[in-house]
């Protein structure tokens, strides 16, 4: 069951966006994928206050389009590689310190591929290397799995096929790591929007393992929409994402993803004087990733329409 309630005029207004920016047929469109939640008030640390039943049982309004179709997430999995991190301190798994705690911000923040490279290997307690023979393989991916494991005890329906085990990559996957994405990398890493919404929305919530720990991660995901702070930092997540969509005085927590066939970002927006929303979209293949556009047209689009 998802998180959310669709809503119909939600849903016709995402579909009619969608369609309005692009000037695509909806059959045009089977390579994007959105999920949109919609909030009454800021939902920032509402866990706090609610034990974890309850809080699931808040009425939410949502909409997505095609919101389950498995994609390549990019540098979005860093969210949950993020949320897996406070999760194991949260059962003394990890040992907090300076060094797990650079990594987590170098990952969330800058979108370090080295950074994540070590949180994987802290979570699964394994390492890259060369390849192995069979047995010895075998061993090591079982260990690889254990983020994946734990985010299907969760229960979430939305979780269903998705996949969480791999390091994210500058240049690609050698040896072990080669190995273990397969043959024709059928076991790349997996995601769709609404899983993604769903945990950026327990996130800024504060329903992630502790409202402490939701309050680091929304901190190691902020963003500043200052133009003098963008032009410092190139790839500073906003411009050519959501958030470049955004009008003046807004606040922004998101971790986006790109790459050469991918252009994604998942977003919990606050603007003035417009009910907070969430937004992930997904967008895959090379015309994508290269439209710097698309998603901050959707985000003005979708603000505008709520206010």
């Amino acid at each position: 069951m998802a998180f959310y309630s669709q809503d119909p005029q939600l849903e016709e207004q995402l579909s009619t966006a969608l369609a309005e920016i692009t000037q695509l047929a909806p059959e045009e469109l089977r390579n994007i994928s959105a999920t949109w939640v919609v909030y009454n008030n800021s939902p920032i640390d509402i866990a706090s206050s609610l034990n974890n039943e309850d809080f699931w049982q808040l009425p939410i309004k949502g909409a997505s389009y095609q919101g389950q179709q498995l994609r390549y997430p990019a540098s979005v999995v860093k969210l949950f590689y993020g949320a897996a991190i406070e999760s194991w301190l949260g059962r003394d798994l990890l040992l907090e310190g300076p060094e797990l705690r650079r990594a987590f911000r170098a990952m969330l923040q800058d979108s370090s591929n080295d950074a994540t490279s070590f949180v994987v290997d802290l979570l699964t307690g394994t390492n890259s290397g060369a390849e192995l023979p069979e047995d010895p393989l075998n061993s090591w991916a079982r260990q690889r799995l254990l983020v994946n494991q734990w985010f299907a005890k969760l229960g979430w329906a939305e979780w269903d096929g998705c996949n969480a085990c791999q390091k994210t990559w500058t240049d690609g996957p050698y040896g072990r790591e080669q190995q273990f994405y397969g043959p024709n990398k059928e076991n790349r890493n997996r995601l769709n929007t609404d899983i993604t919404a769903r945990l950026l929305h327990a996130v800024i919530a504060g329903a992630w393992q502790s409202p402490l720990a939701g309050a680091r991660l929304r901190g190691a995901i902020a963003r500043s929409l200052d133009i003098a702070d963008r032009k410092a930092d190139l790839e500073n997540q906003v411009d050519g994402f959501l958030g470049a969509g955004l009008p003046e005085g807004s606040f922004l927590w998101s971790k986006a993803g790109w790459m050469s066939t991918a252009r994604h970002d998942a977003a919990y927006c606050e603007v003035p004087d417009c009910p907070p929303f969430l937004l992930v979209v997904f967008s895959e293949g090379s015309q994508w990733a290269a439209d710097e556009q698309f998603l901050p047209d959707l985000a003005a689009k979708l603000w505008k329409v709520l206010r």
